[in-house]
């Protein structure tokens, strides 16, 4: 027992110390800087996003950007009124292009596929910025983001926006989501060019068009469903430089009222994560239960030196938890939850296999995609 103790306070120390200090509430964009001439095209899948559209659109059409910008919006076979708004808010201004998007061919998933009709209407851009439809950016943001990437000569800028974090699930589910996507992609390697680390967030992503050329657009990711990732890891590919960090420009309006709602947007990829491997879903597994519930059950049901170890993990865990809750104005009391919301996603991810080999998986947007 004092052997697996000390096993749990070894690896949160590891975490604390020498995994890319993860748990920071940063970086950011830097404020006040202008880029240098580069001409920008927004390129925006929509499905079904009626309810948000007007909103994320306008807030782009209101972009202070100094230099050439449009929008492409690619309107992705949408049953409710995306397409019909769109193309009316289109009327008032011809910076705004609808695209209606083809039927969606074999081998691609529906995001990518829309992304791939919109990246042909923006050729003649330096810049692409690729974003969803339920994202609101501030009127700064694309000129940040154009300058972040001018700076540091990145091919790849991207940032994890604001979630939206109201409700009693949000709260529960949305600072520990981003916790453990910034544990496993750590930012400061992803921007490391000689670290293999590549991740981004599918909310912003500003590419430039010599990395869509040279990765032939996302026609090498066309089936992936976490393909924000993918896109982030063929553009690194070579030593390119790419960047991720902490939104303070954008945030989305996606909500997730009910905790069925934050179990499926775990559930939907969790286990495509994995690689659809039973060996990897075993060690995440195992991996969850020694970090989060070893260090609660010997806090709890252990005495002397043993439970002095489960303790100090289960406090070194909370405190690492800590910048996010800020960021996310959140109570400090929620890192002692940690281990119980940690079992919430690991329970989630073995709901994603389930789901996966009962044929289930990948299912978004009232679409089944199989395994890649």
């Amino acid at each position: 027992m004092l052997v697996l103790a000390s096993i749990v306070v070894a690896a949160w120390v590891y975490l604390a110390v020498a995994h890319g200090y993860f748990w920071q509430a940063g970086p950011e964009l830097p404020h006040h800087v202008t880029p240098q001439m580069a001409r920008v095209a927004v390129v925006m899948p929509a499905r079904d996003e009626a309810e948000h559209i007007e909103h994320t659109l306008c807030a782009l059409l209101r972009q202070h950007y100094p230099w050439p910008f449009r929008i492409i919006l690619v309107d992705d076979n949408s049953t409710d009124r995306t397409g019909e708004i769109a193309r009316d808010i289109a009327a008032e201004d011809p910076r705004l292009t609808v695209v209606q998007g083809q039927p969606l061919p074999p081998g691609w998933t529906g995001k990518m596929w829309a992304v791939s009709q919109g990246l042909e209407h923006a050729e003649d851009a330096d810049y692409v910025l690729l974003t969803d439809a339920d994202i609101v950016h501030a009127s700064s943001h694309v000129e940040q983001l154009v300058a972040a990437a001018q700076a540091g000569e990145y091919d790849l800028v991207s940032e994890m926006v604001r979630l939206r974090c109201k409700t009693v699930p949000e709260r529960f589910a949305i600072p520990a989501f981003v916790f453990f996507f910034a544990m496993l992609y750590p930012f400061a390697r992803v921007a490391n060019k000689r670290s293999k680390v590549a991740a981004a967030a599918g909310g912003t992503m500003l590419v430039s068009q010599a990395a869509l050329r040279r990765i032939e657009g996302v026609s090498r990711i066309r089936a992936e469903l976490i393909d924000d990732c993918a896109l982030a890891r063929e553009v690194k590919q070579g030593g390119h430089a790419i960047w991720l960090g902490h939104a303070t420009r954008a945030t989305s309006l996606r909500q997730y009222p009910h905790f069925r709602d934050t179990w499926q947007m775990i559930a939907r990829t969790a286990y495509v994560q994995l690689q659809y491997s039973p060996l990897m879903l075993l060690g995440t597994v195992v991996g969850m239960l020694l970090l989060y519930a070893v260090p609660l059950a010997l806090a709890l049901h252990t005495r002397g030196i043993t439970m002095w170890c489960g303790a100090v993990a289960w406090v070194l865990m909370a405190a690492l938890f800590q910048p996010i809750l800020r960021r996310y104005q959140q109570s400090p009391l929620w890192g002692i939850a940690l281990p119980v919301i940690a079992m919430f996603y690991m329970a989630a991810t073995v709901g994603s296999a389930v789901r996966f080999y009962r044929g289930k998986g990948g299912q978004w947007k009232n679409r089944t995609y199989p395994s890649a």
